[in-house]
C-alpha cells in the first residue's frame, strides 16, 4: 500500500464520522419540510389546519416586528446563532475515536486507548512491584492520566513511577504524541 493510502485508512480509523449529526439534522429538515406541505395541502383542500394556516403563519412572519416586543427578537437570534453555531462546530471539527497511531516502521497500527491504558498499567505493574489493582491508567486523545494507590507500608518513590511511565509511553510512539500525569494515592492510615 501507499502511503497516502495508509494515511487514509488511519484517519478513518482514528476519526468518527459526522454522519449521526448529519442525518438527525436531515431527518427534522424533512419532517419540517412534510409538516409544511401537508399544511399547504389541507389548505388547498378546505380542510382544518393541523397548527396553523399557511396563510396565518406568513401573516404573523411579516406582523412580527410590530408585534413582538424586541427582546423576543434579541432571544430568537441568540437562540438560532447557538444552534448555528453547534451545527458549525459538528460540521468543521474532526470527531475523534478513542484510538492512537503507532509508529511501526512502515506498517499502519492503529490501537485502542484501552489496551495502551492495560499495557501501561501492566508495565508499571512488574517494574515498580505494586499489584495491578492498585494501578488506575486513563488514556485520553493528549494526555495519559496515571493513580496509584499503594497499600499501607508499601514505600513508593514517585521520581521512579513516572519515569518508568514517561519511557514506556514515549517507548509506543503515538501519535498524537500524549503528555503523562502522575498522581500517588497513599490510603488514609486513621481508623473512623
Amino acid at each position: 500500500m501507499t502511503d497516502t493510502v495508509l494515511r487514509t485508512v488511519v484517519r478513518r480509523e482514528t476519526h468518527s464520522p459526522r454522519t449521526t449529526a448529519m442525518l438527525v439534522l436531515v431527518v427534522l429538515l424533512i419532517l419540517a419540510l412534510a409538516y409544511a406541505a401537508v399544511e399547504i395541502i389541507l389548505n388547498l383542500s378546505g380542510a382544518q389546519p393541523l397548527l396553523v394556516a399557511p396563510g396565518e403563519a406568513l401573516n404573523a412572519i411579516v406582523a412580527a416586528p410590530t408585534a413582538l416586543m424586541p427582546v423576543a427578537f434579541v432571544v430568537g437570534g441568540v437562540v438560532l446563532a447557538v444552534l448555528g453555531l453547534i451545527v458549525l462546530v459538528l460540521a468543521l471539527k474532526p470527531g475523534r475515536l478513542s484510538r492512537h497511531e503507532m509508529s511501526w516502521g512502515e506498517r499502519a497500527v492503529v490501537v485502542d486507548n484501552g489496551v495502551v491504558a492495560s499495557a501501561l498499567a501492566q508495565h508499571l505493574s512488574i517494574e515498580s512491584g505494586i499489584a495491578r489493582e492498585d494501578i488506575v491508567v486513563g488514556v485520553a486523545h493528549r494526555a495519559v492520566d496515571v493513580t496509584v494507590r499503594p497499600p499501607v507500608g508499601i514505600p513508593v518513590d514517585e521520581a521512579q513511577l513516572r519515569r518508568i511511565v514517561d519511557e514506556e509511553a514515549t517507548s509506543y510512539k503515538l501519535s498524537p504524541a500524549v503528555r503523562t500525569h502522575l498522581r500517588v494515592h497513599r490510603p488514609d492510615t486513621k481508623e473512623s
